[in-house]
């Protein structure tokens, strides 16, 4: 055992020899170093001096050998990604993981695109298909162009009328907004 510590101890040197031609490879040195000596007490203990190779032949092609797998083998984990690492960030700058998105609701975007026409298209004629007060009336309760959604109650109190009212108004305008729909989709199935 002594004789190992000796021998391994003297030949630390070769070790570093070793190293040097792949201390390119964005490691540490004294990492290298560390797997390189484990590649030489490997090589100590298994050397076998019946075979004809000397021992600095024999341990430098274990230390090569030892370097190469931890290489080999960080290489491996590089490609691996954790759903928990860090992919970006979001607009309050916290980090999102892929384990976030991967959380997320699917998005139908056929249906969203379908939505956002329909909003557009209900924005295009709001106007001229409701009276004036049903056009007040839905543009405060739904806080549309720039007016604060407000209850009915809110609403009655500020067109000083009954709650009341302010729900028929609502329920007729709405009755109006739905009816548009029903004719387009009722022209979009006559032109198939």
């Amino acid at each position: 055992m002594e004789a190992k510590n000796i021998l391994i101890e003297r030949n630390l040197r070769l070790v570093a020899h070793v190293v040097k031609k792949y201390q390119g490879a964005d490691e540490d040195l004294d990492d290298l170093i560390s797997i390189g000596t484990i590649g030489l007490i490997k090589a100590v203990s298994t050397f076998d001096t019946a075979k004809s190779a000397r021992l600095s032949t024999y341990a430098a092609r274990c230390i090569d050998n030892e370097l190469l797998m931890m290489l080999r083998s960080k290489k491996k984990r590089s490609r691996e990604v954790s759903l928990y690492d860090p992919i970006g960030t979001d607009k309050e700058g916290n980090e999102i993981s892929l384990l976030d998105i991967i959380e997320s609701p699917p998005v139908d975007i056929v249906n969203e695109y379908s939505t956002r026409e329909d909003i557009s298209r209900l924005m295009a004629v709001i106007e001229d298909v409701l009276t004036p007060k049903e056009y007040q009336v839905i543009c405060l309760r739904y806080g549309l162009f720039g007016v604060s959604e407000q209850t009915q109650r809110e609403i009655a109190g500020k067109l000083k009328i009954s709650r009341s009212y302010v729900s028929r108004i609502e329920k007729n305008a709405l009755k109006k907004l739905r009816g548009i729909f029903e004719e387009t989709e009722q022209e979009q199935y006559e032109s198939f």
